[in-house]
């Protein structure tokens, strides 16, 4: 456990203490919901980690180094938004998806791309947003959230 986690864990069960001597049955009340969310999820969770070490698993660290590693240049940064950009994967199954591919040999301004992309770009539902918010704004919309995503890749690999 790094000392984030540990911050983190101990913050909570201060918050945790502080809650309870305030109002005991809410606190309660809050545990039992937090408990039955928890089993709610945790389905969801367990696939999620069971599709991205599949996925980490069919893909080795060399074609991901050499794919989106720093030798590529600024080409990283294109391939993870045209990645980010066509993949339908939910954010869920993003954030443990782009922490493997860091230590898989990516790049921080690709993966910072591929994130960006993943959530901000619908490839894949653009024909229902055409439909809902019309053509123009479609395409708009997704267009400037792609440069968007290439100038935040960029600026991660020049402050990181």
């Amino acid at each position: 456990m790094n000392n984030t986690t540990i911050l983190i864990n101990a913050l909570a069960a201060v918050a945790l203490i502080f809650s309870a001597f305030k109002n005991r049955s809410k606190t309660r009340q809050g545990l039992v919901i937090a408990y039955k969310t928890f089993f709610r999820i945790l389905p969801t969770v367990l696939l999620v980690l069971l599709i991205v070490a599949l996925i980490m698993g069919f893909i080795n660290k060399q074609l991901i180094s050499d794919w989106l590693g720093d030798s590529q240049g600024g080409l990283n940064v294109l391939i993870a938004a045209l990645l980010g950009s066509v993949l339908m994967i939910p954010s869920l199954v993003g954030f443990p998806l782009a922490a493997s591919l860091l230590q898989k040999g990516a790049s921080l301004m690709a993966v910072g791309t591929f994130i960006t992309t993943l959530t901000m770009i619908g490839f894949v539902t653009l024909p229902l947003e055409i439909k809902e918010l019309g053509r123009r704004f479609a395409f708009w919309r997704n267009g400037l959230s792609l440069l968007i995503a290439i100038v935040i890749g960029l600026l991660i690999g020049v402050l990181a």
